[in-house]
C-alpha cells in the first residue's frame, strides 16, 4: 500500500493519453515493480511479492489505489491477468474486481540517457535545501524558470558548496552545505516544482541516504527501493546574487519563537494575509502593527537586539509568515 501511495501520486486525474492515466505493474522473481510517469516525472518502487508467473501490464493508477485502499489492514492482494491481457483481477479476501488493461508496450520511458555527475548525500540534508527554499517558488507559468528550484555548486567563504535556491520575484529563499564528494562542476539545473514536492515526501527517513543523478536534461533520485526520474526547466535560472543586499549596515537579533509567534498574532487582525505589517525598529525594541480599514488594528512589541538609529520598513505579512516558519535555532539575524 505504501509503494502504490508513492507511485500513483505522479499521475494526473486527468489525461488526454489514456495510457498516462495508468501504472505499469511488472512481476518478476520476488517482486513486484510499479511505475507512473507524466511524462515529465516517473517514480519506480518495488515491493516484495510471490511471483507464480512473470509478466508485465497497465491499470488505471487511481481506481487500483482506491481498491486497495479500502481494504482491511494487512489484507493479501493476488492480481492476475486474463489469457488475453485485456483484463486484470484483483481478488482479496471476498472481494473480487476486474480492471480494464493497456498494454504495457505503450507505457512510456523517461530512464533512456546518461548522467553526467552522481553523488550522494543524507536524505536530511536534501531535506533542509528543499524545506528553506520550497515557499519562494513561482507558480506564475510565464515565467516558467521559476518554477522550481536552482540547484548548483559555488565557491562560498573558502568551501565549495551545493546551494538551492527560489525566488518568485518577491521573495528569494537561499540555502547552502557542503557540496557532496562527485558533485563538483555539476551543470546548474532547475528541478520543477511537482517534482520537489514529490521528493520532499520520501526524504523524511533520518538514516537514508540518496543517490543523486543529474545530466543537462533530467534529474534521477534513488532512496531506498524508490527511483524518481524528472526532467528539468529548459530555462536560464536569473542572477539571483545581484538582487541580494550586500551593503545593509544595520543588524536585528531576534529571539525566533517569540518573532515567529507575535509575527502570526499580528497578522490575524487582516482578512488578506498580503496586507502589510509594519517593523517600527528602536534601540531594543521592535514594534509590529498591523491596519486593517475594515477590522481594525494590531500592534505588538518584541524585544530585540538593536542599537541602531530608529528606523521603520514593512513586509507583505504572508511573505513575512513564510520566513518565519523557516527559521531554526534560538535566535535569527536581519539585516
Amino acid at each position: 500500500m505504501k509503494s502504490l501511495n508513492h507511485v500513483h501520486r505522479v499521475v494526473e486525474r486527468r489525461n488526454t493519453i489514456p495510457i498516462l492515466s495508468n501504472i505499469l505493474l511488472r512481476a518478476s522473481d520476488a517482486s513486484l515493480d510499479m511505475k507512473a510517469t507524466d511524462l515529465d516525472l516517473e517514480v519506480t518502487e518495488s515491493t516484495p511479492a510471490m511471483v507464480e508467473q512473470s509478466g508485465a501490464t497497465t491499470v488505471p493508477a487511481h481506481l487500483l489505489y482506491e481498491i486497495v485502499r479500502k481494504l482491511p489492514d494487512g489484507s493479501e492482494v493476488l492480481l492476475a491477468t486474463s489469457a488475453d491481457g485485456a483484463t486484470m483481477t484483483v481478488q482479496s479476501g471476498r472481494s473480487k474486481f476486474s480492471l480494464q488493461c493497456l498494454p504495457e508496450t505503450d507505457f512510456p520511458d523517461l530512464t533512456a540517457g546518461s548522467f553526467s555527475h552522481t553523488f550522494k548525500m543524507k536524505a536530511t540534508d536534501l531535506k533542509m535545501l528543499i524545506d528553506r527554499t520550497q515557499f519562494a517558488i513561482s507558480t506564475e507559468e510565464t515565467r516558467y524558470y521559476l518554477n522550481g528550484i536552482f540547484f548548483h555548486t559555488i565557491e562560498a567563504g573558502g568551501d565549495l558548496k551545493l546551494r538551492a535556491v527560489a525566488t518568485d520575484g518577491h521573495r528569494l529563499a537561499r540555502a547552502d552545505l557542503k557540496a557532496p564528494s562527485g558533485s563538483e562542476g555539476m551543470p546548474g539545473i532547475i528541478v520543477p516544482r511537482k517534482t520537489v514536492g514529490e521528493l520532499q515526501k520520501l526524504v523524511d527517513d533520518p538514516e537514508a541516504f540518496v543517490t543523486v543523478e543529474v545530466s543537462d536534461a533530467k534529474i534521477r533520485l534513488s532512496i531506498g527501493g524508490i527511483v524518481m526520474t524528472s526532467k528539468l526547466i529548459d530555462g536560464t535560472f536569473p542572477d539571483y546574487q545581484r538582487v541580494i543586499p550586500t551593503g545593509n549596515d544595520k543588524e536585528m537579533r531576534v529571539d525566533c519563537q517569540s518573532f515567529t509567534k507575535a509575527v502570526d498574532r499580528v497578522s490575524t487582525i487582516s482578512s488578506e494575509r498580503g496586507r502589510a505589517v509594519k517593523l517600527s525598529l528602536s534601540e531594543g525594541q521592535l514594534m509590529l502593527t498591523v491596519n486593517n480599514p475594515d477590522s481594525g488594528s494590531a500592534t505588538e512589541e518584541v524585544a530585540v537586539g538593536y542599537e541602531y538609529d530608529a528606523m521603520e520598513i514593512g513586509f507583505n505579512a504572508k511573505y513575512l509568515l513564510d520566513i518565519t516558519a523557516q527559521l531554526s535555532g534560538d535566535d535569527a539575524i536581519f539585516m
